[in-house]
């Protein structure tokens, strides 16, 4: 009988093989298994929706680690397959052919999914998300196959929306997005950097039909609930994800809105760890709970789940941090202002030429958060102004002659 501990990652994306390099990075000589649901090798998913559908990156490009790598390090990889329960007592995980595997130590790292329309049309042959490399591939080939789509409907004017509008425009084909919201990404940004973005996809062709509710979807696009329609010949359904939280919650793990954690990543259970989109982290700087798809968490927070799983201390503070490329427009997000706890947003910089930084300021002047676009090299000075809890100058702020 093996005395050897065994660790095993669950999930397939950059999140599970970072934590499998994290643990090989902290000395961790034991068994390490990844069992990843898709047939890849994990990758990163940014690229799905910005270089890969410009054509300008493959798969190989954007993998967390070649097969090599996993072989040299001794990282038992099983690909194409699904955990379907865990046992926390027995401390095993069950696959698909019911066999079982012994763990010293889980990790939870299995992501999120599309969330889908119950509507009708909803699945037909003409309608797509985006979350896979394959999904990704289906909308390069029908933005720059031959033939290619005229025209394209979105529904959400999310990240993920608004990133392949600006895709398909580059590509030439036609764009409506219809968003029942107001504005786009109201969620994250509030209404004025909402309408920002709003612009510049009106800038450049798209038809943003905003409050607006999609009824049906046919063969000729879409149908909407107040009479009107939305001629397209293919439709991308995105409406945000939800976090692939189920087999968490059948092992009796505590789950709301994702996996609750401490600051170490550590779920109800001392023995699992949970990383990436389903980890709903107790924040040690925010002090609240949080809870962000975006690539930032998958590439760091391993390293502090994998240090907790080796009884090590450690605490994920992170400030959230995320990024998008649209059009002639890169943007980089630090911090974290829910709508409705900010005060103000302040611009520093000419927004109507789309190099500027923008501050959300709280009641008592403190930076929540910082989005520079176009302008580089201030990340730094974000996080300082943010960590620093100290109020500001907001005139000051906005005054690009004084040292941020």
């Amino acid at each position: 009988m093996t005395t050897e501990r065994h660790f095993i990652v669950v999930g397939g994306g950059l999140a599970a093989a970072k934590l499998a390099e994290a643990l090989r990075a902290n000395d961790f000589e034991g068994q390490v298994t990844l069992i990843g649901a898709e047939e890849h090798l994990p990758y990163e998913r940014p690229p799905l929706s910005k270089d890969h559908l410009f054509g300008k990156k493959n798969l190989a490009d954007f993998v967390a680690a070649p097969g090599q790598w996993y072989r040299d390090h001794r990282i038992d990889v099983r690909l194409g397959t699904e955990v379907t329960a865990i046992d926390r007592a027995a401390k095993t995980v069950t696959l698909p052919d019911d066999s079982t595997l012994s763990y010293d130590k889980l990790a939870l790292a299995t992501g999120s999914a599309p969330r889908r329309l119950d509507l009708p049309g909803a699945d037909g042959p003409n309608v797509h998300q985006l979350r896979t490399i394959e999904d990704s591939d289906t909308i390069l080939r029908l933005l720059s196959g031959e033939p290619k789509i005229g025209s394209l409907a979105i529904i959400g004017a999310g990240w993920i929306g608004l990133e392949v509008a600006a895709a398909a425009r580059s590509a030439g084909v036609e764009v409506t997005v219809v968003e029942s919201a107001e504005l786009p990404l109201l969620g994250a940004l509030g209404p004025e950097m909402g309408e920002f973005f709003a612009q510049l996809h009106r800038d450049n062709g798209v038809d943003l039909r905003f409050g607006a509710e999609v009824a049906a979807i046919d063969g000729s696009g879409l149908r909407l609930a107040d009479g009107g329609a939305v001629a397209a010949d293919a439709v991308l359904v995105a409406i945000g994800a939800a976090p692939n939280v189920q087999l968490a919650a059948d092992a009796g793990l505590e789950v709301d809105n994702g996996v609750l954690v401490d600051a170490g990543l550590r779920t109800s259970d001392p023995d699992i760890v949970a990383v990436g989109d389903i980890a709903a982290h107790d924040h040690p700087r925010l002090h609240r709970r949080i809870r962000v798809e975006h690539w930032a968490n998958a590439l760091n927070q391993p390293a502090v789940a994998a240090a907790s799983m080796l009884g090590k201390t450690a605490e994920y503070d992170r400030l959230p941090y995320f990024f998008t490329d649209q059009y002639d427009v890169g943007m980089e997000y630090t911090g974290y202002a829910s709508p409705g706890e900010y005060e103000r947003v302040v611009v520093r910089g000419d927004q109507a030429k789309r190099e500027f930084v923008a501050f959300w300021l709280d009641s008592q002047q403190r930076v929540l958060a910082g989005m520079n676009v176009n302008v580089w090299d201030v990340t730094d000075r974000i996080k300082e102004l943010i960590s620093s809890g100290a109020p500001v100058d907001p005139a000051r702020l906005a005054d690009t002659s004084a040292e941020l």
